[in-house]
């Protein structure tokens, strides 16, 4: 992909990211990220390897945060997995395999970015989307960063077409 390709790749992903988070307090941000991924999927050179990976990734983590809200990590209002949340994975996922790809190797990398960027995502948006923490954000924190550390890999692995 081409360095604009990537910025663009990145702006999407920042921007999904914000429409789900706002997307749980008003549904129609879920309507503009719905036609974002559709977007997304549509301009990418190979769709069908992009569609597998973006689902493989995807339900994987909408699977992930589900037990992790079983668990009592976080206190979602009205679902056990609300629909923002399940957009927001996809959205995440269409990173894996532009923006974010340099994460991939070598895997100490990956698990870095997982270990910090993941629980930053969390904890800035859940007051955002009336997400409950009951264990603060410093104890959210300290359980995510190991978790991420060997998510984020993982995720660019199962989003390789190979």
């Amino acid at each position: 992909m081409s360095r604009a390709g990537l910025i663009v790749n990145a702006l999407w992903v920042q921007l999904g990211w914000w429409g789900c988070v706002l997307g749980a307090q008003n549904a129609w941000w879920l309507l503009a990220v719905a036609a974002g991924l559709l977007a997304h999927l549509s301009f990418c050179p190979q769709p069908r390897a992009e569609l597998r990976a973006v689902m493989r990734v995807g339900l994987c983590g909408m699977v992930l945060d589900w037990s992790l809200g079983v668990l009592g990590l976080f206190g979602f209002a009205q679902t056990a997995l609300p629909l923002w949340l399940a957009l927001l994975w996809l959205v995440f996922a269409t990173s894996l395999r532009h923006s974010l790809a340099w994460a991939v190797q070598p895997v100490w990398r990956g698990a870095l970015v997982g270990m910090v960027g993941g629980p930053l995502a969390y904890c800035a948006g859940a007051p955002l989307a009336g997400v409950a923490l009951p264990l603060g954000i410093v104890g959210t924190a300290l359980v995510l960063a190991p978790l991420w550390a060997l998510w984020l890999p993982l995720a660019l692995r199962l989003a390789d077409p190979h």
